[in-house]
């Protein structure tokens, strides 16, 4: 039982990542004429929407997610939001399509920050490399902003500082993530129960309430209707909630680092729906997010082999933990 659980939670993180890959470009599409606040809301309240409505359906799953835990819900629950508000801002806020590639770059380093907060917070043991391979990433990030035209590392700062607040908040993005990732697995058990359908609703709710402050005005048509049904379904809904899943009872490490294919696959998706096509720093800076991430995950050892699912999993979640 718990092998077959442990094998099709890591399945389904695979599936998270398939679904995130079409996030970055699909939601540029929806932000450019609706606003990043209006876009956020009208997703993730109606994907939210539905995932409670399957989640109250159930009065199993009602149970189990009123015993989780205050940490849980208020701690990841706010990290979820925080990762959201910060991701769709960042989108938004881009000042062109390219700049909207390079924030997606950003926001991947998750991957990499993953598996370097699960030594302090899952007890992983890491190897020398590891520092190397967060360097790595850093460096890709600091080579997709510099100018393609002109590689010179005293051109950083001018660029950053045209319009900083996409790059700020698609880190932050990332910080958040990857740290929502961890705790996900430190503050929960291996019940069934899960809050992220209540996470998705309220990213929605706050996202509506920023929209009515910032007073954003969206201009509604048809071209932004696909990708909204799509998103909301997609990568707003079933991508969580498989990631809920994969981190609670698949193996941690190896979608953390299988996760560093999300840069790549993300440019190219984003590139063919935003008719966009990639210089060679964003290239070569993706290119090196990818590589620290994979190194990250050659620095990463286990307290225990991950070859026995079925007796205690590699990444079992700690027995002091609750929901």
């Amino acid at each position: 039982m718990m092998r077959a659980r442990y094998v099709s939670a890591t399945f389904a993180g695979f599936g998270s990542i398939l679904l995130w890959s079409s996030s970055v470009g699909l939601s540029r599409l929806v932000t450019e004429p609706l606003g990043p606040m209006t876009t956020g809301a009208v997703i993730y309240l109606l994907s939210g929407l539905l995932g409670c409505v399957v989640l109250l359906a159930r009065s199993g799953t009602r149970r189990r997610l009123l015993s989780c835990s205050r940490r849980y819900m208020c701690g990841c629950g706010g990290l979820f939001v925080l990762y959201i508000v910060c991701l769709y801002a960042s989108i938004g806020l881009a000042t062109g399509r390219t700049q909207v590639l390079e924030v997606g770059v950003i926001n991947y380093l998750w991957p990499g920050l993953t598996l370097a907060f699960s030594v302090p917070l899952l007890g992983k043991r890491p190897r020398a490399a590891l520092p190397v391979g967060i360097l790595m990433g850093f460096a890709g990030v600091a080579l997709v902003l510099l100018p393609p035209d002109r590689l010179k590392p005293s051109l950083l700062w001018d660029n950053f500082r045209d319009n900083a607040w996409p790059y700020l908040l698609a880190m932050a993005a990332a910080v958040a993530w990857a740290l929502y990732s961890n705790l996900l697995r430190r503050w929960t058990s291996q019940s069934d129960g899960g809050g992220v359908p209540v996470f998705i609703l309220a990213s929605g709710v706050v996202m509506a309430a920023l929209s009515a402050a910032l007073r954003e005005q969206p201009a509604w048509g048809a071209v932004a209707l696909w990708p909204i049904i799509v998103i909301a379904l997609g990568p707003a809904l079933l991508a969580y909630v498989f990631w809920e899943a994969a981190m609670r009872w698949g193996q941690v490490t190896l979608l953390a680092s299988a996760a560093y294919l999300i840069p790549l696959l993300s440019l190219c998706v984003s590139c063919v729906v935003l008719a966009v096509k990639p210089g060679p720093a964003l290239l070569g800076g993706t290119i090196l997010v990818v590589g620290g991430a994979v190194l990250c995950n050659l620095s990463i050892r286990d307290r225990q082999p991950a070859s026995e699912p079925s007796a205690t999993p590699s990444d079992a979640v700690p027995q002091h933990t609750e929901c």
